[in-house]
């Protein structure tokens, strides 16, 4: 078993790098089966999440290969499957974008239901509505989702809901229908902008991408490109939270300020210091934190991928903070860590209430999420005393060389392997 040991309590200073954005890779690696041959992927970033994807890419019949530390080259030319099984879907949920790209390439998929971190139920009945509109025949048999297209036809389709993964992958499954097709109550996420410009340098015609209503105009052929992935976001605002949590100094750098702007509001209602430059952002804690209500909105509203971040950071503001969640259901199961750590904090429904706590202690606690496991460094290096994170696998699917970055601000910060308990033999 492996762990994170922290000794928290001390502030940091220095700089911090961001990465490639996940959400944007786990869409872009799979959007590559939609030209047949090399596309080179540039700022991609080193997590467990893409070594998943590439290897689905690689049973597919696909080839890849690294020309740097962050820079892969695939090759999809030699397609010759167009099933991802349970064994490698289960890994994570963007899997189920392969549904999209093999649809539009392929004209057929079936993969698996997915898997991922586990905070609630995620429905892919908007994902399965778009392809049917686009006059896809769609059936789950066996925990598989099936797909088949004669040929796909462009049309209007509004989402009931907004929803990230499902604007994705129609948009995936619709630059190579016959027509335009026309997506409304689209998702307006960055890495939706960042999809559809890798869709874009590849010969698609998308427009209106970044706004809830998005144009693409069918083509017939896709080509290969080289593309460089934007910074990540929620990465980047992990980083600028545990600056106020902490009362440190950092500056991040490789950042887009704009995909910023709400998490810095909060932190400056909150108390911190921030400030702006071309592609980097300095963050100042200070020694009080203010409380803050939170809500958690669509972009370009508070993202709820940084949630639990700024809820650890709320466990030691002066007076009560509200944060309410409504985006997912179930994202609150990290709350009864911080509880272990001396937060307090009280969750109703989808409505967390923290009333700050002059500190926080170390103790052992368990990642229960990506981002969950990402608060809980962040408490880890608030708290007095050393703090022992157990799932760090899952902070791993998401954050880039984690140690490596947090030692080189100062951190005290460690990943430990533990034995196994032997298992009792049988009388």
């Amino acid at each position: 078993m492996e762990k994170y040991l922290i000794r928290g309590g001390a502030p940091l200073s220095g700089e911090i790098t961001i990465s490639g954005a996940k959400n944007a890779a786990v869409a872009i690696l799979p959007a590559t089966v939609l030209a047949r041959g090399c596309c080179v992927i540039e700022n991609v970033p080193c997590i467990s999440d893409v070594t998943v994807l590439l290897g689905i890419l690689r049973n597919l019949g696909a080839k890849t290969r690294y020309l740097s530390a962050n820079t892969v080259e695939i090759d999809t030319a030699e397609l010759d499957s167009t099933v991802v099984p349970y064994e490698m879907a289960r890994a994570m949920r963007a899997s189920y974008y392969f549904l999209g790209s093999l649809l539009g390439r392929c004209s057929e998929a079936s993969v698996s239901m997915p898997g991922g971190c586990d905070f609630g139920v995620r429905p892919i009945d908007q994902h399965i509505k778009g392809f049917k509109a686009l006059g896809a025949e769609v059936s789950i048999d066996g925990g598989m989702i099936n797909a088949s297209v004669e040929r796909m036809v462009g049309c209007h389709i509004h989402f009931d809901v907004v929803s990230v993964g499902a604007t994705v992958n129609v948009m995936m499954a619709a630059v190579r229908a016959k027509g335009i097709t026309i997506l409304e109550n689209a998702a307006k996420e960055p890495h939706i902008v960042d999809l559809a410009n890798f869709l874009n340098s590849m010969g698609a015609d998308i427009r209106g991408a970044g706004t809830d209503v998005i144009k693409i105009h069918g083509v017939d052929v896709l080509h290969p490109s080289t593309y460089s992935i934007i910074p990540d976001q929620i990465e980047a605002g992990t980083y600028m939270v545990l600056a106020a949590a902490t009362r440190s100094d950092l500056l991040i750098k490789n950042v887009i300020p704009k995909h910023l702007e709400s998490i810095a509001d909060k932190l400056l209602a909150a108390g911190a210091q921030l400030e702006e430059f071309d592609d980097s952002i300095r963050v100042v804690g200070k020694e009080k934190i203010e409380r803050v209500n939170v809500k958690t909105l669509p972009h370009p509203g508070f993202p709820t991928d940084m949630q639990s971040q700024i809820s650890a950071m709320l466990t030691m503001a002066e007076g009560t903070s509200i944060v309410t969640e409504s985006v997912w259901d179930g994202r609150f199961k990290y709350v009864d860590e911080l509880k272990r750590m001396g937060a307090n904090i009280q969750v109703d429904g989808k409505m967390a209430v923290i009333e700050g706590v002059p500190s926080l202690k170390g103790a052992p606690v368990k990642a229960t999420d990506l981002r969950a496991g990402a608060a809980l460094v962040i408490a880890g290096l608030m708290a007095e005393g050393v703090t022992e994170i157990e799932g760090i696998e899952y902070i791993e699917r998401g954050y880039e060389r984690i140690v490596e970055k947090l030692l080189g601000i100062g951190a005290d910060i460690q990943r430990i392997t533990i034995p196994e308990p032997a298992v009792p033999k049988a009388l």
